[in-house]
């Protein structure tokens, strides 16, 4: 007895099939593309800010990094702050070595912007390392000026 072919509906099946792994792509790409957000949209060039703390974490994550440093305030009680910076990729090019640059429990210096909203976080351009290095940690304030500024130090 002769089977019928499959060809036809197999076929469309698989296309059908292609097509969602395309769009399911896609839609994933557009998401990370729309969370992204620029220097201007969150952090405000007119509040920069230096900071010296005791580094209680870091998260070395893309799209980017975040240190997380306890301050005494002038109250004398803690503080603590999210700080943002380069992608691991950027931090690794500059010298930064992951557990080894910085450790939790190392008093550290950054510099940077405050967020808008003024709460306990901000951008960070630049971290003083206990023994006195320094090395950045985030780009430029308003870097997204089509490539006017560089986004690394050259040294």
């Amino acid at each position: 007895m002769k089977r019928p072919t499959e060809g036809p509906a197999k076929s469309s099946h698989a296309l059908t099939a292609r097509v969602c792994a395309i769009v399911v792509a896609l839609l994933a790409a557009a998401s990370a593309a729309w969370a992204h957000h620029s220097f201007g949209a969150e952090y405000d060039v007119n509040q920069p800010i230096e900071i010296t703390g005791v580094l209680t974490k870091v998260e070395w994550t893309n799209p980017h990094c975040h240190i997380y440093v306890d301050v005494k305030g002038g109250d004398g009680k803690l503080v603590s702050w999210q700080l943002e910076g380069y992608p691991p990729t950027a931090l690794q090019r500059i010298g930064w070595r992951r557990d080894m640059t910085m450790k939790i429990g190392d008093t550290i210096t950054v510099s940077g912007w405050r967020a808008r909203d003024g709460g306990n976080w901000g951008h960070s351009r630049e971290v003083t390392l206990p023994g006195g290095e320094k090395l950045m940690f985030g780009p430029p304030a308003g870097t997204g000026d089509g490539g006017g500024t560089p986004a690394v130090d050259v040294r």
